[in-house]
């Protein structure tokens, strides 16, 4: 089932995948990464004026690594701004999504813990580091292969 937004995208040939409706009836898009720049400030333009959340997640071990932006338009006198759930899915060995910081400024601090996390690097972020972990950490804690450094597991305990 396509959503009103999907079909708008469609109507005016923007290249997206539908992935459904959430449990609250909010649409699910899929856009791809060499596409999310242009669609993201579309979006904004269209009225999506408000990023809720950004994060990131690891589809599955050595799978693909998806970054999600939960979008609302907020308008004057409306009680149930419509919303949008966008997600951006990066190959594992080097992901890369265009920064959404120069659309929506509220993305700087999410889309710097995905990176701290995941790894995921977005491109033309002003201020792309690490913000939670040592900048002398290695790896990706949140990633389902990482494996945590010096880590024993104790065996045997009652």
């Amino acid at each position: 089932m396509q959503g009103s937004l999907s079909a708008w995208l469609v109507k005016h040939g923007l290249v997206h995948r539908s992935l459904g409706f959430d449990y609250q009836g909010i649409e699910t898009l899929q856009i791809k990464p060499e596409d999310w720049d242009s669609i993201a400030v579309i979006l904004y333009v269209y009225g999506y004026n408000y990023l809720r959340s950004q994060c990131a997640y690891d589809v599955a071990p050595g799978g693909l690594l998806a970054s999600v932006y939960h979008l609302t338009r907020i308008e004057y006198g409306i009680d149930q701004p419509e919303e949008v759930c966008i997600k951006v899915f990066a190959p594992r060995r080097n992901p890369r999504i265009p920064s959404v910081f120069w659309v929506w400024k509220s993305a700087d601090f999410q889309e710097r813990e995905s990176y701290d996390m995941l790894g995921i690097s977005y491109d033309n972020h002003p201020r792309l580091k690490r913000i939670l972990m040592p900048k002398s950490w290695i790896g990706w804690p949140l990633r389902k292969d990482y494996i945590a450094p010096n880590f024993y597991e104790i065996q045997d305990a009652y």
